[in-house]
């Protein structure tokens, strides 16, 4: 039997694992390999919580791996120099792999085929993570979407009601006696003190995507149009560090949807979460035809805009959840702890630092980077576009949440708020979600507690201000 690697990369399952089952069709004894060269992603290579994850989904991988008979093979350096070395080193005749879509593994991929295909090396790539591929939707005149709602209209009619998925291995041939890399050598917990509280929210690996599936399904996909912007109620799927590392497909997902038997009330709600995997894609869409988005404003007009000298203090305050505003800190304190925050939040803490801070959203890009274990390049890019209203299909720069009102409609009995600010607990609703209109009353309820680092109002009419003076400069809407 011909042996053949199959190149694990941000696809860590078996179940619908088209690389894998390539392999496995074209007679092939399969090396599971997984290469640690995170610098080959720069500049984004992975966060520390990024990090965290994936050590405990490769170990899931492993042990999945040696349930059916092999393991896997874990290297670390240039992938190339190591493909090519152990190409040399166990005779295998090709390389299976499934795509990644970020420009950097693009590139990098795009030589290796070629260098590969020179060898004489078989190399087959397959879509593993998107339900359509970037460049298979377009305009009628060929060009990228920039909106949401005509992309996702053409992307729908190409879409199955459900995809015909690979079934994960029942046994696998033994791998080849290669030295490599034992998972814990590779250093991904860096900072273990700090990653301590996120496992009891998460479970790593496919079998814990599979779970979190189950829970949604039986659960808050019920309720999810409605109950996806409560912060204090579990109305998400919460499957985006799963989707972000591999360890279940949108495929899967979407198969589970149309297959739930859910009662007719809950299509709608069904609708609505598809609809999420929808911006997942476009997403994709973006980053993909639009590759210098992670680090510059894709509406150019921005570039002008008066942006904050970013000031370290604030931006620390922000990035810790000490900023006086209630909302505001109980999202930067979720994120913090559990490497998650609420989607509404998330909105609702963009939109304080890039407006009433009016700190370019890169920094919170940053550090949303390095804290989220769901960071996935194209949908952190997307996100701090659109609530910067930089980007495609963004937010308007002069819609500003107010973090009280949005507290007040979205938490409106605290629970959110109080979980993650315990030091407010006692305060009653009308003083939680603006405390700095009841000052006599934080001061003798909670008086560790900040006063707000900027004035709300004043600040949200300074960005309005620069946002107007940048109108006045480029008047005309981006192409």
């Amino acid at each position: 039997m011909a042996r053949a690697i199959v190149w694990f990369r941000r696809d860590l399952r078996l179940s619908d694992n088209p690389a894998l089952a390539a392999a496995l069709a074209d007679g092939h004894q399969p090396i599971p390999l997984y290469i640690h060269a995170p610098d080959e992603e720069a500049p984004w290579a992975p966060g520390a919580a990024s990090r965290a994850w994936l050590e405990r989904s490769l170990r899931a991988l492993d042990t999945e791996l040696r349930a059916l008979g092999s393991q896997l093979l874990v290297l670390r350096g240039e992938s190339g120099a190591q493909l090519q070395a152990l190409i040399a080193a166990s005779g295998a005749t090709a390389v299976y792999w499934n795509r990644l879509y970020e420009p950097a593994c693009i590139a990098r991929d795009r030589v290796l085929k070629v260098a590969l295909r020179e060898r004489g090396i078989a190399v087959s790539s397959h879509n593993a993570a998107l339900l359509v591929e970037p460049w298979q939707v377009a305009t009628q005149k060929g060009d990228p979407y920039r909106v949401f709602t005509p992309f996702w209209r053409t992307a729908l009619a190409r879409l199955p009601a459900q995809f015909a998925v690979p079934s994960a291995p029942v046994a696998l041939p033994s791998s080849p006696a290669i030295a490599g890399h034992a998972i814990d050598s590779l250093g991904l917990s860096a900072r273990p003190q700090w990653d301590a509280g996120f496992w009891s929210h998460w479970q790593p690996g496919e079998a814990g995507a599979q779970e979190a599936l189950s829970v949604f399904l039986d659960d808050a996909v019920r309720g999810y149009k409605a109950q996806r912007d409560i912060p204090g109620r579990v109305g998400t799927s919460r499957l985006s560090p799963h989707l972000h590392f591999g360890e279940i497909s949108p495929r899967q997902i979407w198969n589970a949807l149309a297959t739930a038997g859910l009662p007719a009330h809950c299509d709608a709600h069904l609708l609505h979460y598809r609809n999420e995997l929808g911006w997942r894609e476009f997403s994709h869409h973006l980053l993909f035809h639009y590759p210098h988005t992670p680090e510059r404003n894709l509406d150019a007009r921005f570039d002008g805009f008066a942006w904050a000298e970013p000031d370290q203090a604030l931006l620390k305050a922000w990035q810790s959840g000490r900023t006086g505003v209630p909302l505001i800190d109980a999202g930067m304190r979720e994120l913090w702890h559990s490497g998650w925050m609420h989607n509404r939040v998330r909105m609702v803490v963009a939109s304080f630092l890039c407006k009433n801070l009016r700190i370019h959203w890169t920094h919170g890009a940053r550090w949303f980077w390095d804290t989220l274990l769901d960071a996935d390049l194209a949908a952190n890019t997307q996100g701090w576009q659109w609530s910067a209203g930089t980007g495609a299909d963004a937010a308007p720069y002069f819609r500003i949440f107010s973090p009280a009102s949005q507290a007040a409609r979205f938490d409106p009995d605290g629970v959110y708020i109080r979980r993650w600010c315990p030091e407010l607990a006692a305060l009653p609703e009308r003083a939680l979600h603006a405390p700095w209109l009841h000052r006599e009353l934080l001061a003798r309820v909670a008086p560790s507690y900040p006063a707000p680092i900027v004035d709300i109002p004043a600040s949200r009419d300074a960005a309005l201000a620069a946002w107007q003076t940048l109108r006045a400069l480029t008047p005309t809407e981006p192409a």
